[in-house]
């Protein structure tokens, strides 16, 4: 997501994969000054490569971890944008039941709703 909470890419995992996995894949390219995640997104691997790239990563520590770190709170409180984007993608039925069976036509479906987000 910008900083506007628009999408800048979208990646298609299967379902039994996780999403910190994909990191990489959704930072290629790209410069950003600050990325912002959920805990689910803690672990050394993600926060060396968000900040490898030269941006600050703002990914709150799980509970259960020794070492915790210090994140802006400030600007954690901007991913809800993320989360207000997805509430609206999904009201478009295909993507929030995912009703295609090939994935290149879901992540289509996923780009057509994220444009009619867009426009409104």
């Amino acid at each position: 997501m910008s900083g506007l909470g628009l999408p800048v890419r979208l990646a298609l995992t299967p379902g039994q994969a996780g999403d910190p996995g994909q990191v990489g894949v959704l930072l290629a390219g790209l410069a950003p000054a600050v990325v912002i995640a959920d805990k689910g997104y803690d672990s050394r691997a993600v926060v060396e490569l968000v900040e490898g790239s030269g941006a600050e990563a703002v990914i709150p520590t799980q509970a259960n971890r020794a070492e915790q770190r210090d994140i802006d709170w400030e600007k954690y409180k901007d991913r809800n944008l993320a989360e207000r984007f997805w509430s609206k993608a999904k009201q478009y039925r295909r993507v929030a039941t995912r009703y295609e069976k090939k994935a290149a036509n879901f992540l289509a479906f996923a780009w057509v709703a994220a444009m009619m987000v867009l426009l409104k």
